[in-house]
């Protein structure tokens, strides 16, 4: 079964303008620092200390949930832009179609030191799929959109509230995801990568594949999998 969503967009191929990144020493050594349109306003993300950022951005995706996806989609030469340890980029490595991995934080995988968002002159000729920050979702879905060809796709795993609030309704018209993949069965995502610690309890969440082909100018459909 398929639904359309946004039906009220006037689509357009064209992407919003990101600001340019507030990027003071060191990298490595901090947090995702986002745009200044302000993860703050935008995604209501609250002020923390370096430490606790770290600890409540950083949920490991169980490798199964890309493993429905690439089920679902084809994907080429990927950029898994928030590794962390590898759950993501382990498979993808394992169906050849692995390009890069990279994360801001190092957790012994990928290059590490990596500030996706303060990226401004790099273009990724492949596609992007990764399980970003949560309060930093919408830029690294304007961000990945920005440094790909037309055609290439971006697949992002996120909580369903993704779809909520006026501002990314404004994202959305702008730039429709192509289809989100709904998971009828919760998916864990695991704080640190602690799965052991949480799999007794199971995800609270509700978690979706959300896929942009960048110049897709149809409705976007929903669809169920798992």
């Amino acid at each position: 079964m398929q639904h359309n969503l946004f039906t009220e967009a006037e689509i357009t191929t064209s992407s919003p303008a990101i600001a340019k990144p507030i990027v003071g020493g060191s990298t490595g050594s901090k947090d995702w620092t986002g745009n200044g349109k302000a993860t703050f306003a935008t995604l209501g993300a609250s002020s923390h200390s370096e430490n606790e950022r770290q600890v409540n951005d950083y949920y490991a995706t169980d490798p199964k949930a890309i493993e429905h996806l690439l089920k679902l989609e084809t994907f080429t030469n990927v950029w898994e832009c928030a590794c962390g340890e590898g759950h993501l980029s382990k498979t993808l490595i394992e169906n050849n179609i692995h390009g890069k991995s990279s994360d801001l934080i190092n957790r012994n995988f990928g290059e590490t030191g990596i500030d996706f968002l303060g990226i401004e002159t790099q273009i990724w000729d492949g596609d992007i799929i990764t399980n970003p920050p949560f309060k930093y979702a919408q830029e690294f879905a304007e961000k990945a959109l920005q440094i790909i060809p037309n055609g290439n796709k971006v697949a992002l795993f996120l909580r369903i509230q993704f779809l909520e609030t006026k501002d990314r309704k404004e994202f959305f018209k702008i730039n429709p995801p192509k289809t989100v993949y709904v998971s009828s069965s919760r998916i864990l995502c695991a704080m640190n990568g602690e799965f052991e610690k949480y799999s007794k309890n199971g995800s609270a969440a509700c978690y979706c594949w959300f896929v942009w082909q960048k110049g897709f100018k149809g409705k976007t459909t929903v669809e169920w999998f798992n």
